[in-house]
């Protein structure tokens, strides 16, 4: 049975577990805080402790935030940072993630074939039923997304990116220094306004909201979202490393 190392980076936070071949944790799954400043070197290192950690796999899946083609960074909004989410970005580390081929990086340090993609993407493949136009949307430090058709992983976009009200990315609309400030409450009404305007856009059969906060949406404004969408939980961004094998 193959087994599969899986780390879900965050902003925040890296949790990490190992897989068996069904997706199921064979060992308590670990999390640590995202230590800044963090070049591509030291990130490397620290999955690699953190694995070390755990019992020993076949192969790894690591999903991270931002852009990413074939497992070289394109653009990560976190890891430029000298102190982490919306601190100031640093130019040398700017430079040292671009272009950083993160999938070779990993395969070499854990000596084990690697997979590499967006957060949301690995928190996907651990949702979607492979059916239909299946969108997913995880709230945490941010807003990640991934899109689905038919099971098959498209293309990744930058939602984050996409401004939404007041010259404001939906990234801060919707992140975490957000929701501290306007209060669950307000927040998740904010959530439902976000929803309510993404559907004529994507006309998904079913969407997905993960990640860290998505257990904080309040049932009411849930309700109001419709049946097509359904909170899920953030253990997805680790389960979801076995079958992000499949779907790309």
């Amino acid at each position: 049975m193959v087994t599969t190392l899986a780390i879900d980076c965050g902003g925040g936070g890296i949790k990490a577990s190992v897989l068996d071949g069904a997706g199921t944790m064979r060992a308590r799954p670990l999390r640590m805080p995202t230590p800044y400043p963090l070049p591509p070197a030291l990130f490397v290192k620290t999955l690699l402790d953190l694995g070390a950690r755990l019992p020993t796999a076949d192969r790894v899946t690591v999903g991270m935030p931002g852009m990413l083609r074939r497992g070289v960074v394109v653009a990560t909004p976190h890891y430029v940072t000298r102190a982490g989410p919306r601190s100031k970005i640093d130019p040398d580390l700017l430079a040292e993630w671009s272009g950083f081929d993160a999938r070779t990086a990993l395969a070499d340090a854990f000596g084990v074939p690697a997979l590499v993609l967006n957060d949301a993407e690995v928190h996907g493949a651990g949702v979607v039923a492979g059916t239909g136009l299946e969108l997913v949307l995880t709230l945490g430090t941010g807003l990640g997304s991934a899109l689905f058709d038919g099971g098959t992983l498209a293309p990744h976009l930058e939602l984050s990116h996409a401004p939404v009200r007041w010259g404001t990315t939906y990234d801060t609309y919707v992140g975490e220094v957000e929701r501290r400030r306007l209060g669950d409450a307000f927040w998740s009404r904010r959530i439902r306004q976000v929803v309510d305007g993404l559907r004529p856009v994507f006309r998904w059969d079913r969407l997905y909201l993960g990640g860290g906060n998505s257990r904080l949406i309040r049932p009411e404004q849930l309700a109001r979202m419709g049946d097509d969408v359904v909170v899920v939980p953030n253990t997805a961004g680790i389960v979801g490393g076995v079958r992000a094998w499949d779907l790309v």
